[in-house]
């Protein structure tokens, strides 16, 4: 399928892109052949209008419908074959196995999505009419829930596929009921085209009003606030820096009806590593934590970018290995040589930090390539610099030395809200390790223990999310089956007969 470079907006493709800009194949560096339309407020306003039409018959779908959509999404873009995942490696520099390994996690959110569905996406809440109740008769109450309305979502840089178009803000909304207006990521604007040629495919298919879902492509500013300020958008997903996701949330704030931001905005994961499990295994630790860290060349919300340990007898040992590894890891590519300057200026920045100290470095790259890095510093250091506490997206880690377990457990209060923490312990360590843990739980989303960060599960007890600025609503996910409840609001219904009931609360 060759690529338009425009906007597929309720199913039909536009845009100029004669002003347009072009994507870059992040292994060479340069402008690849498509350009791609900056989409206009016109265009713009089109989209949201549409999905605001197509919200009346979508919202109404019975979920077998719902889900048969989900499904059928899934297949189109399994459709696509090679020419996806192609297009997406070229454009992120991520690997072909990566990419298929993305697609089939896309692919499965979609699966999960239409599997909750069809199986009642809540739980029926009814309290039945007592009428000789005293003083006074109770009326029957049953709780159900109603989509918001039309959801702007805007696809992450590091995920093209799972986090992006088709991904799981987009997932969840459309089962949730609410139409999508895609706010593309520019780094992949071709991944986005293909996967939403697939959504517009699968709505035709299902006989689903297209407006349903529409894509927008382009690098302007303005668009993400002409979405996010629009009155007919009732929420909104984002995955991105927590300087823009900040200012899309004043926006909102800004607006005449505040709605829901769920915003993604950066995470630190830090691994804890008790001592007895340093003193037993802490080469494997030094191995394992330099591998998740360079995973997606340490593109991932939840790449471990702090480590936490006791500097006693065993440190020495562990950081020598930490540092064999990283020397013999090589350049890598990044998504975009934007974010590849961005994290060579955030590594310099760490190196001219007063009591920071660089320990190892990979193999010096090309162009726009970059080298891992592990820093280490001392709990004073770390308290005295707030920047320390900030994300480096990409492949570095910064080692806190602490002197004695008390000021671990400072540590642990001290950092901001982040999507995952691991503690690394053995049996031993196990009453420290409840001590640690009861204070991390107030830092996180997820709580791991004896596994590395990276990769989420996508499962229904799945939480993806944390305290502020891991996300901006710490109550939510946005992995798993409960991430429906984002887009969706509850509504009592009130001694109401079974015929205007939805199905879930009849009987």
């Amino acid at each position: 399928m060759s690529l338009t470079g425009q906007n597929l907006i309720a199913g039909q493709y536009s845009g100029d892109i004669e002003q347009g800009f072009t994507a870059f194949n992040a292994f060479t560096g340069e402008p690849m052949s498509t350009t791609f339309a900056d989409a206009t407020s016109s265009e713009v306003e089109t989209a949201i209008t549409r999905a605001h039409e197509a919200f009346c018959s979508y919202s109404q779908l019975d979920a077998p419908m719902r889900a048969r959509f989900l499904r059928t999404i899934g297949e189109q873009i399994l459709a696509l074959g090679d020419e996806l995942v192609e297009i997406a490696s070229t454009e992120t520099g991520l690997p072909h196995m990566r990419i298929q390994g993305e697609r089939g996690r896309t692919v499965g959110q979609l699966g999960l999505f239409a599997d909750l569905l069809e199986s009642g996406e809540y739980q029926a809440v009814i309290d039945h009419a007592d009428p000789a109740r005293e003083p006074l008769p109770k009326p029957d109450t049953r709780l159900g829930y109603l989509p918001l309305g039309v959801v702007g979502v805007f696809a992450a840089s590091n995920f093209p596929l799972a986090f992006s178009t088709a991904g799981g803000d987009t997932a969840s909304a459309l089962a949730a009921g609410c139409p999508v207006v895609m706010k593309a990521h520019a780094a992949h604007p071709g991944t986005s085209e293909l996967v939403a040629k697939a959504i517009t495919t699968a709505a035709q298919l299902c006989d689903i009003d297209a407006g349903v879902f529409s894509l927008i492509q382009g690098k302007n500013y303005a668009i993400a606030s002409q979405i996010v300020k629009h009155p007919l958008i009732k929420a909104v997903g984002f995955t991105g820096s927590e300087r823009v996701g900040m200012i899309l949330q004043r926006q909102i704030w800004e607006r005449e009806e505040p709605i829901p931001f769920y915003g993604e905005l950066g995470s630190v994961n830090p691994q804890f590593l008790m001592p007895n499990k340093l003193a037993s295994e802490g080469s494997e630790l030094a191995q394992g934590l330099v591998a998740s860290m360079m995973m997606g060349q340490g593109q991932f919300c939840t790449s471990p970018g702090i480590w936490v340990l006791v500097a006693d007898d065993n440190y020495d040992a562990f950081t020598s290995v930490v540092a064999e590894e990283i020397k013999k890891q090589p350049a890598g590519v990044m998504l975009t040589p934007q974010m590849a300057a961005g994290f060579k200026q955030s590594v310099e920045a760490r190196k001219a930090v007063a009591g920071v100290t660089l320990l190892a470095e990979s193999e010096a790259g090309e162009g726009h390539q970059v080298q891992a890095s592990v820093f280490e510093t001392d709990l004073s250091t770390f308290i005295a610099n707030e920047s320390l506490q900030e994300e480096v997206f990409g492949t570095s880690a910064l080692i806190v030395k602490c002197s004695d377990f008390n000021e671990v457990l400072q540590f642990s209060t001290l950092i901001k809200g982040n999507l995952t923490a691991s503690i690394h312990a053995l049996d031993t360590d196990l009453s420290q390790s409840k001590t640690l843990a009861l204070s991390v739980a107030h830092k996180v989303g997820r709580l791991i223990y004896n596994q590395m960060p990276t990769g989420v599960e996508v499962c229904a007890s799945m939480n993806h999310g944390g305290p502020f600025p891991a996300s901006t609503d710490l109550r939510t996910t946005s992995v798993g089956s409960e991430a429906i409840k984002r887009f969706q609001r509850p509504i009592c219904y009130q001694n109401m007969p079974n015929e205007l009931l939805p199905s879930l609360l009849q009987g």
